[in-house]
């Protein structure tokens, strides 16, 4: 794979994220997660579709080319290994590490990747349950959907968190909403309200922002 700047592969690294989250990076977007400013990311969208890694339509949005996805992923990949390496092997808790996962992904070779993921025991998620592609760029998690699809009276165990942002995931753990943890669905306010969560003997509520980035595999 040809050279490419660390600054090019954490713009592909938020496309592909926001793609994942909402079909299309939007600039804007773009400019707040990588806390840029706009005109920087109007001219890095125009290289990076200069250069076939993207395609970008006006008022439409952002989605990478295939080439473009296969850097993103191969990024993503060291990333969530580097996860697995600050929170497995030096005892990180797991919301300090995704800044420090961003400046160490960079500096991995691949053959450091592979020496590395042995020692993990091929780890297939990252700490917050997402999951780590392939070599080749796979992708292979377990079927899950966001907290506020169940109702009611329904039950799930907690697959991942798609949000990493160190408050966010300090809170979640406070109240012990973490990948593998059994929960139920007690109370579901309308019009996006507060969800009530029963998890073992304890009661939590929490809000519909963050419940939505928080996937269950629902008990059928």
């Amino acid at each position: 794979m040809e050279e490419i700047s660390s600054r090019v592969e954490e713009y592909l690294e938020a496309i592909h994220r926001l793609e994942e989250k909402k079909g299309v990076a939007k600039t804007s977007e773009l400019a707040e997660t990588l806390n840029v400013t706009f005109g920087t990311v109007t001219n890095t969208v125009e290289n990076l579709e200069k250069q076939g890694l993207i395609v970008h339509v006006p008022y439409k949005g952002i989605k990478l080319t295939n080439k473009g996805r296969k850097i993103a992923l191969s990024i993503i990949r060291k990333h969530r290994l580097s996860e697995r390496l600050l929170t497995d092997i030096l005892g990180m808790n797991w919301s300090k590490v995704h800044d420090a996962a961003c400046r160490l992904e960079h500096s991995l070779t691949d053959d450091v990747l592979k020496h590395l993921e042995r020692i993990l025991g091929h780890p297939s998620t990252c700490p917050h349950g997402n999951p780590i592609p392939t070599k080749c760029g796979g992708i292979f998690e377990e079927k899950s959907e966001p907290l506020t699809n169940l109702v009611s009276g329904e039950k799930g165990i907690i697959v991942k968190v798609t949000e990493e942002k160190p408050e966010v995931l300090e809170y979640l753990e406070k109240l012990k909403l973490l990948p593998g943890t059994l929960i139920e669905v007690e109370e579901k306010a309308p019009f996006e309200g507060p969800i009530t969560l029963k998890i073992a003997k304890t009661s939590v509520s929490i809000g519909y922002n963050i419940a939505s980035i928080i996937y269950v595999k629902k008990f059928v």
